[in-house]
């Protein structure tokens, strides 16, 4: 069944191949728009930042950007000063294919940790590349970045007479502290410098950093938007809306895609002291394997998000008395449920959408995150996964 199509926004126009980074899928993508744009990013934290997160971090300083070259299932990480020549290498090559200076291409990739880019193939098939590009499909960019992704992840929304389109990978080692994933929004909306920088980073606080698999943030995490203006002037009340709807959409898509997921986890903490103590709570809850496992065999084992949120133990606040946990809509905590009630809720931790809702009565701020259910297959997939 052939996928979706979601065209670019007006202006960008993208290059998608195969070059055999691995195997005969789609590798490399090239997005390009022709006209300079405002751009913002965010990246991971990681101590071990690849060359591509290196490479763009120092390319948006200006805020500005004209192109993002993509390279699927080889990091290029940890390798040294060698794998951050192959990274200027490849930027510098995709710049003379678009026609721009190489301080406007980002770079970002994703893969297998420790092995520089097979840079004769990657010569080979940035040589064979030809302008104007003829893909104007954001799905088949999404397919491109894939690793262990089941499908691809597109989203878009319209503000005005502006469009935003995102793609985005990732299913694994998903816990970001900046960014996530590898991301791009595209947009032609005019927006300003610090405007764009603003509403990205908001949305991202509220969106992708709120997302988690398996509590291991990547070494690759890249969050890039880009601006041609293309599409004119937006209320930016209205764009931050349309970024956000994107951004959101990705975010569940890649949680419901975690490796070896079968189910949409949410959790939401209310009632908190501030955002800060809600998200602390909710990512405890969402990354506890113990919970993880119990939704994943459709145990309504309330015993478990009380742990998970008991160790949150910082929070001299929290007391066990005024904490209420529900499943979907409800109460397990304090309310004593039945066998009747504790069947319906098997049967609802049996779906596909898992809601888990606690109130702290600390305060009146909240926080909502998402992940997945651990099953066996996160662990067979990723047992086997340089092979």
């Amino acid at each position: 069944m052939s996928e979706t199509v979601v065209p670019l926004p007006r202006g960008f126009s993208a290059h998608v191949a195969n070059i055999g980074i691995k195997d005969a899928t789609d590798d490399l993508v090239i997005v390009a728009s022709d006209r300079l744009c405002q751009a913002a990013g965010m990246f991971t934290t990681s101590r071990f930042a690849g060359p591509s997160v290196v490479v763009s971090r120092d390319h948006l300083a200006d805020g500005t950007s004209t192109a993002v070259v993509v390279i699927s299932k080889n990091a290029n990480v940890a390798t040294g000063a060698d794998g951050l020549a192959d990274a200027h290498e490849v930027v510098e090559r995709t710049a003379a294919i678009v026609g721009c200076s190489p301080s406007d291409v980002l770079i970002a990739s994703t893969g297998v940790i420790g092995r520089r880019y097979p840079m004769d193939r990657v010569r080979a098939g940035l040589g064979r590349i030809t302008t104007p590009f003829v893909t104007h499909d954001a799905t088949a960019v999404a397919t491109a970045i894939m690793t262990t992704d089941t499908h691809p992840k597109v989203a878009s929304a319209t503000c005005g007479a502006a469009s935003v389109v995102g793609v985005a990978k990732g299913v694994g080692m998903i816990e970001p502290d900046m960014a996530t994933l590898i991301t791009m929004l595209f947009t032609d909306a005019a927006v300003e410098p610090q405007e764009l920088q603003n509403i990205f980073r908001g949305v991202i606080a509220r969106t992708f950093n709120c997302v988690s698999v398996d509590t291991d943030t990547s070494t690759s995490d890249t969050a890039i938007i880009l601006a041609n203006g293309a599409g004119g002037a937006v209320d930016l009340v209205e764009f931050e809306k349309a970024v956000e709807s994107v951004a959101l959409a990705l975010t569940k898509m890649v949680a419901r895609d975690g490796e070896g997921a079968t189910k949409l986890l949410e959790v939401h903490v209310d009632r908190a002291l501030d955002r800060s103590q809600a998200k602390f709570v909710a990512k405890s809850i969402v990354n506890s394997p113990l919970v993880k496992t119990a939704v994943h065999g459709a145990d309504p084992n309330w015993g478990r998000v009380a742990m998970a949120v008991g160790k949150c133990s910082q929070y001299t606040d929290i007391e066990q008395d005024s904490v209420v946990i529900r499943f979907g809509d409800q109460e397990l905590y304090p309310t004593q449920v039945d066998a009747t009630a504790l069947a319906t809720l098997t049967q609802y931790l049996h779906g596909e959408d898992v809601v888990i809702h606690v109130s702290l009565n600390t305060g009146d701020a909240e926080a909502t995150v998402w992940g997945c259910d651990l099953s066996d297959g996160y662990v067979r997939i990723n047992a086997d996964y340089t092979t």
